[in-house]
């Protein structure tokens, strides 16, 4: 697929852009511990990381949403994970090269992200990468989020590049949905968050890369 088109990248936020997974781990683990249990492996939490506080609290306590101190946990972990939001969390390796080569070539980029704005915005701020970010779209931007196209369409109408100049980089199915659905070229992200059980071949992105680099091999 020719990429010649492609004016703006868009990237999801956790487990595409940022390597968050160090801080959140870190927020389950105190909330464990805080309630008497026990911390676990980073390994086992790593591939949670994509879906949000809900999977990490439903990994760490086998618990489900119904249930009355589901909340109360995930309010705990929320707090903790904003009170340490960037302590370890990075760029993955290689990403400030895609986004300077974006950048030196007069080409946009922007983040797509289901995580609420009162979590995206300090995190940007604090790597000081909110400046350089065309456009924010978080999980409470809109009512609808991911796998609803609407987010990223929010994206281009701000940034002013039709979706069909766009590709969306992403590390889950809803993602690669979500760039389908608004007619975008979409990117998946081996170097993400993938569960064990997940197929990514199966789920129709353009190309699959194996580290950021490989972003500047399609683009050229």
């Amino acid at each position: 697929m020719s990429s010649a088109h492609i004016q703006t990248i868009l990237f999801d936020l956790d487990g595409t852009l940022l390597d968050t997974a160090p801080d959140l781990a870190q927020a389950l683990n105190a909330t464990l511990q805080t309630n008497g249990r026990a911390a676990l492996p980073f390994e086992q939490i790593r591939p949670a990381v994509s879906h949000g506080a809900g999977a990490l609290i439903r990994l760490g306590f086998q618990l489900e949403p119904q249930h009355p101190q589901f909340e109360p946990l995930r309010t705990q972990l929320l707090d903790h994970y904003q009170a340490h939001i960037a302590d370890r969390t990075r760029l993955f390796p290689g990403m400030e090269a895609v986004l300077q080569h974006i950048e030196a070539h007069d080409l946009s980029w922007g983040v797509v992200t289901n995580k609420p704005g009162w979590l995206t915005e300090p995190l940007l701020e604090a790597l000081d990468l909110q400046r350089r970010a065309a456009s924010v779209v978080c999980g409470d931007t809109l009512n609808e989020c991911k796998p609803h196209p609407a987010p990223l369409l929010h994206a281009c109408k701000l940034i002013g590049t039709p979706p069909g100049q766009c590709v969306y980089v992403g590390d889950a199915q809803r993602d690669i949905e979500a760039g389908h659905n608004a007619g975008m070229t979409t990117l998946l992200a081996l170097f993400g968050y993938l569960m064990e059980n997940d197929r990514p071949e199966d789920w129709g992105a353009s190309a699959l890369i194996q580290q950021p680099a490989d972003i500047l091999a399609w683009l050229d």
